[in-house]
């Protein structure tokens, strides 16, 4: 059993956006619909102003506040420790919507059903990694074992200082980020 998670590297980010494409791809969204979000942060004054791309989906937190909050059972974790939905519980009622800090619930409005980033599950089953960290063309990401210490993923959070968004909510979100 594997406590799974993921490092984005937002310096080896090239800015494609080719993670959400994928994922659109993988997951048959529409254009106007996606997993992974993008917000951008301006940093310093004129003229020496930068701007940083930071690409956001579902953290897959050890406590997430939308499991928390789904009154029918809907959202859950596998022994993996991925956060999932189960299309047949979930009512629609957007309470995970509301709960999630990183905004990363995505209401279908064709089903009804609230859905999100399922870190590609059926392919981590298969031993392979999410589709968005396949086709990272800047090898930006990084998914892996969070509990092995001797996986690329446990090395490159200790060695590149990552650390999660906004870890004084105390979800305990699985993305790390280098920024």
């Amino acid at each position: 059993m594997a406590r799974y998670g993921m490092l984005i590297d937002t310096k080896k980010c090239v800015e494609c956006f080719g993670c959400r494409v994928a994922c659109q791809m993988q997951n048959g969204l529409p254009p106007e619909e996606a997993f992974i979000h993008f917000y951008e942060k301006e940093t310093g004054t004129f003229p020496n102003v930068n701007i940083q791309i930071l690409p956001v989906q579902c953290q897959h937190c050890e406590n997430p506040p939308c499991m928390k909050n789904c009154p029918t059972g809907a959202t859950y974790k596998n022994k993996d420790g991925i956060v999932l939905v189960d299309e047949n519980k979930c009512i629609g009622c957007k309470y995970c919507v509301v709960s999630c800090p990183y905004q990363a619930r995505v209401p279908n409005h064709k089903t009804g059903v609230v859905e999100k980033c399922r870190f590609c599950v059926e392919e981590v089953e298969k031993g392979k990694a999410p589709i968005c960290v396949a086709t990272c063309v800047g090898n930006a990401r990084i998914f892996g074992d969070l509990d092995d210490p001797n996986s690329e993923i446990s090395r490159e959070i200790i060695k590149r200082k990552a650390i999660p968004l906004r870890a004084d909510l105390g979800t305990k979100p699985k993305i790390y980020y280098v920024r």
